[in-house]
């Protein structure tokens, strides 16, 4: 069975500000976790939770880390997968090592270095599937990579993910489509030269763009490329938070 992403976490240098940034901006409920060794706070799209944020370490933050977005790939062991991430040319930064009744995780980077984690729960229990576009949830995956055709090939080999039919995007180059099921759920490009390094963009689902782009300027974001218009009809905007994570926001035009 394909790996799908099934968390998503933000590390940031202040939490409170960043809680308050996306309870407005996206509209997710946050709590506490209640975890006894770490500070970390669990967000929700109404009743579902679907990520958390956490501060940087101040160790991180001395070597130079900025704050960002995670996303976590569900496999069935850690351990395994983390060698075969070795063994495609990837690299392990952390772990695997055990969430104490949470699950085991790993700190991965593919061969270009966009980071990801993998990710086994303590309960085999999956979320409810969510209808698309469903506002809170995440509803786009985007890897900017240093070569898209070396990175899908890493990617479907490891996760058993699907390409589909690539799209042609002239001057920008090939923009490769992939599913980790039946339907497309992200979309694998070479990086373009004003996105410093590889990395993974997260779009979360809103009920409107304009609404949404007034609610990230109103609330300290900034809006980094769009509203523009994408197959589906759905608009995208490319944003980044006051402490200066970068994320998207997909939805309709009101």
């Amino acid at each position: 069975m394909p790996s799908n992403f099934v968390w998503y976490d933000l590390m940031t240098t202040d939490t409170k500000a960043a809680q308050a940034f996306y309870s407005k901006v996206v509209g997710w409920r946050a709590e506490d976790s209640g975890m006894p060794d770490r500070s970390y706070i669990i967000l929700s799209a109404k009743e579902t939770s679907i990520g958390g944020l956490m501060p940087i370490s101040p160790e991180a933050r001395a070597a130079g880390a900025r704050p960002f977005w995670n996303g976590y790939i569900h496999v069935d062991d850690v351990d395994g997968f983390a060698k075969k991430v070795k063994d495609a040319g990837g690299s392990v930064h952390r772990g695997p090592e055990d969430i104490p009744g949470v699950g085991r995780f790993a700190v991965c980077a593919d061969p270009d270095g966009a980071s990801f984690l993998l990710f086994k729960g303590t309960s085999d229990a999956q979320p409810e599937p969510v209808a698309p576009g469903t506002p809170g949830h995440i509803g786009w995956h985007e890897l900017y990579a240093g070569n898209w055709e070396r990175a899908t090939a890493f990617y479907t080999k490891l996760f058993g993910w699907t390409k589909l039919d690539p799209m042609d995007m002239g001057p920008m180059g090939v923009y490769q489509l992939f599913a980790t099921d039946r339907e497309a759920v992200g979309g694998i490009m070479t990086k373009p030269d004003p996105v410093p390094v590889p990395m993974w963009l997260y779009y979360f689902n809103i009920d409107s763009i304009d609404a949404a782009l007034k609610r990230v300027r109103d609330n300290g974001g900034q809006i980094l490329n769009g509203p523009m218009e994408v197959p589906g009809g759905s608009y995208i905007l490319q944003c980044s938070d006051p402490q200066g994570a970068v994320f998207a926001l997909v939805g309709p035009k009101s």
